[in-house]
């Protein structure tokens, strides 16, 4: 099974494939899906769009896994930025005939260090451990994404 983990905003996007047999977990893919913030909102969603339609394709994904949505009552614009986002991916899934899975971050975070209130050092290292990772990502969205994949995979598994 190959699992596409996805960590959605606007401005940089994470991503990671990872693909499952048994209990073996090997990483095919991270990266970043990076906007241009010059450009304007719609032209920024369709980039956004368009990326995640190719990487479905390109990586042959079976689903697709994003962080349920949290914003701070004190950020609401973020909040819609982020919607906004994770809609536009939510439609590339669709699109792509993808089934679409969303956990929350203390979800993942159980599943993957076994504490629901783990620290993302925490969670990122389990992540460079589990795939063998050598350096850890520039953007942190990346493992964040490595990690909701993994933790998908996990969940599904064990039905935790």
């Amino acid at each position: 099974m190959i699992i596409l983990g996805i960590d959605p905003a606007l401005a940089i996007t994470g991503y990671g494939v990872i693909q499952v047999k048994g209990p073996t977990r090997v990483l095919i893919e991270a990266g970043i899906i990076q906007t241009k913030p010059k450009e304007s909102l719609p032209k920024r969603l369709a980039s956004l769009y368009n990326g995640i339609t190719k990487l479905i394709t390109d990586a042959k994904a079976d689903c697709l896994v994003l962080e349920k949505i949290y914003s701070h009552y004190k950020h609401p614009a973020t909040a819609c930025i982020l919607g906004q986002a994770r809609g536009v991916i939510c439609l590339a899934a669709s699109t792509c005939g993808v089934p679409l899975f969303e956990y929350g971050a203390t979800r993942i975070k159980k599943a993957i260090i076994g504490k629901g209130l783990a620290s993302k050092i925490q969670v990122q290292r389990m992540v460079a451990h589990t795939l063998a990772i050598k350096s850890m990502p520039k953007y942190l969205d990346v493992t964040d994404a490595l990690a909701l994949a993994l933790g998908h995979s996990y969940i599904k598994n064990s039905k935790i």
